[in-house]
């Protein structure tokens, strides 16, 4: 038995693309799974970060050496909104860290993170060097991976030519709230602590399928929701998106959202090296000094100097300088590359929200 999984001792691998292996212990599900290997650079938070659909696809690195000792929280209540989860299951196609502890330690902890990951068929190594790894990732970028167990014959899987929102969006509509004002959420692989920023600020929330013909509801303003994948993939729902601009109510769009919005506009999107994923990314605001610290989670990033006319940047990262937000100079449309629900992170940002309810009449 291994004194850190409480399993049996198994072996599994880690396949790049460009040839490098990495041989560890296996927990999770003991199969084998492929997709992209990204990396993030977050201390905490595992349990928001795993169930987040934005991760679809993907294979992720925690570059924090410990993952797992404070263990993870029920899942029974999802459904009502409870903390903790962003969605009702565990997204990522695996999980590779340096050490996966199996003797937890939190009040509110009821399984471990090996038991958590075998409940929902997601496999995980550890006991490799991820420091190595990172580098190999910042250096020649995001690539192709697999985890290949007891010599299980897998493909490697692109998942950006892949029409991931359609496996993380709602199947049909949902309504949430009794305010007077109405929000419809369209939803691209909308986390959890999105919809429950609107419910706490009094509004009715209308959320629906990312490919719903929007003309069959009544709104006062729209979201449009983080989600997982290339967004040039998403050609129908940039049409919805082209829809509700012409409609001229008011928009706000979040990470997925914000690209969606950026092409419908007229702008264009570029794949990031190897993206950015933590909680603490600096970005500030276009011509200003102030400084935010966020959480985000995204490989693609909007092109600034492709903006079209009457759009203007609102925010940039002060790691890359590459865009973080735009917002129009007369019209309530504006848009943000990172995440200020946090969750996991810091909760700089929240004020988006209040910004963008202040233009909802």
């Amino acid at each position: 038995m291994d004194k850190n999984t409480r399993t049996p001792k198994l072996t599994a691998k880690l396949v790049l693309k460009d040839g490098n292996i990495f041989e560890g212990r296996l927990f999770g599900a003991q199969r084998s799974a492929a997709g992209e290997v990204v990396f993030n650079t977050g201390m905490v938070g595992y349990p928001e970060t795993l169930t987040d659909p934005s991760y679809k696809g993907q294979i992720l690195v925690m570059t924090y050496p410990l993952i797992g000792n404070y263990g993870i929280p029920k899942m029974d209540d999802i459904k009502n909104l409870q903390q903790h989860f962003e969605s009702d299951r565990v997204q990522i196609q695996a999980l590779i860290v340096s050490e996966a502890s199996a003797n937890y330690s939190h009040w509110n902890a009821f399984q471990s993170l090996d038991e958590w990951l075998k409940e929902f068929g997601v496999p995980g190594i550890y006991g490799i060097d991820t420091r190595r790894l990172t580098k190999i990732l910042r250096e020649y970028g995001t690539m192709l991976g697999k985890i290949v167990v007891d010599k299980q014959k897998i493909e490697y899987y692109n998942p950006d030519i892949d029409n991931l929102i359609s496996k993380v969006t709602v199947q049909q509509v949902e309504k949430y709230g009794s305010g007077k004002k109405r929000i419809l959420l369209v939803d691209c692989g909308c986390k959890k602590s999105i919809l429950q920023n609107l419910i706490d600020r009094n509004v009715t929330v209308v959320r629906v399928p990312y490919d719903y013909d929007v003309a069959k509801e009544d709104f006062d303003g729209v979201l449009l929701s983080n989600g997982p994948g290339n967004p040039i993939v998403y050609k129908q729902l940039v049409a919805t998106a082209k829809k509700l601009i012409q409609k001229q109510a008011p928009i706000l769009g979040i990470c997925m959202g914000h690209q969606i919005l950026s092409l419908a506009s007229g702008a264009k999107t570029y794949k990031l090296k190897y993206g950015h994923r933590s909680q603490n990314q600096p970005v500030k605001e276009a011509g200003g000094n102030k400084c935010y610290v966020t959480s985000q989670n995204h490989s693609f990033a909007v092109d600034t100097k492709s903006l079209p006319r009457g759009f203007q940047p609102w925010f940039e990262n002060l790691n890359d300088y590459s865009n973080e937000g735009m917002r129009h100079e007369k019209l309530p449309f504006r848009s943000v590359q990172f995440h200020p629900e946090a969750a996991p992170g810091p909760v700089d940002t929240g004020f988006i929200f209040d910004e963008f309810l202040k233009d909802v009449k």
